[in-house]
């Protein structure tokens, strides 16, 4: 019997600070490695997500098959996608990525469409009287009135695939959720609790940056209350 689990059973208290500062490289790697699989997964959800719903808005026809197809996506649960993968990409980053990025194009192509079609019609007659084009007014106008909405998809996007991205400790990645794992696996309480907490301060820290760059970012909503 190791000396972990031997403490376990003589009375494992929820976090043994020896094992802790013991391991802290390895909690630091584990924190890096979730952070950077939850960053690339939302940008890939967002290369994909900004053109799907710019097509969207532009041939409303469209946007009924593309939310059904982005919710199909969001129900298949992860161990299926990741039995699916494995065979074609391995146990690799991709076979991460791929589901990840899936699950956050249903937020955010729905934020997109939603903060773009709220931009009134009276703003839009406005920039195509000023003489902007069908890509300026897109750029200028727009999407800076939409911003709200889609920072609105992008946090909630963010803190879902913080969550998410534990799963992915199955195929030898997962960030934190290696420490959760661990913890599970040899029924000791101490890299659960730390695997758990860091993952809830992660999403909490994620939230409230992104906030500030909302806030930075619009600054006409700012002036407006």
């Amino acid at each position: 019997m190791s000396t972990w689990a031997s403490a376990l059973a003589a009375g494992d208290p929820w976090v043994r600070w020896d094992w802790v500062t013991s391991h802290g490289d390895e909690i630091m790697s584990a924190l890096r490695e979730h952070l950077v699989l939850t960053i690339e997964a939302v940008l890939l959800g967002l290369i994909v997500a900004v053109p799907i719903s710019l097509v969207a808005v532009r041939y409303r026809w469209l946007q009924a098959p593309a939310f059904s197809i982005a919710g199909i996506l969001y129900t298949i649960p992860s161990l299926a996608l990741f039995a699916i993968l494995v065979p074609l990409t391995g146990l690799s980053r991709t076979t991460a990525l791929i589901p990840l990025a899936s699950y956050t194009l249903f937020i955010l192509t729905r934020n997109i469409v939603t903060g773009l079609e709220g931009v009134p019609s009276a703003v839009k007659d406005a920039a195509d009287g000023m003489g902007y084009g069908r890509t300026a007014r897109l750029v200028k106008v727009e999407l800076p009135l939409a911003l709200p909405s889609i920072m609105a998809g992008i946090r909630l996007a963010t803190i879902s695939t913080i969550g998410l991205v534990t799963v992915t400790a199955l195929i030898g990645l997962g960030g934190l959720g290696q420490l959760i794992n661990d913890g599970l696996n040899r029924d000791f309480r101490t890299p659960l609790v730390v695997g758990t907490v860091l993952s809830v301060a992660m999403a909490i820290a994620a939230d409230l940056l992104l906030v500030g760059v909302q806030k930075l970012a619009t600054p006409w909503a700012r002036a407006g209350r």
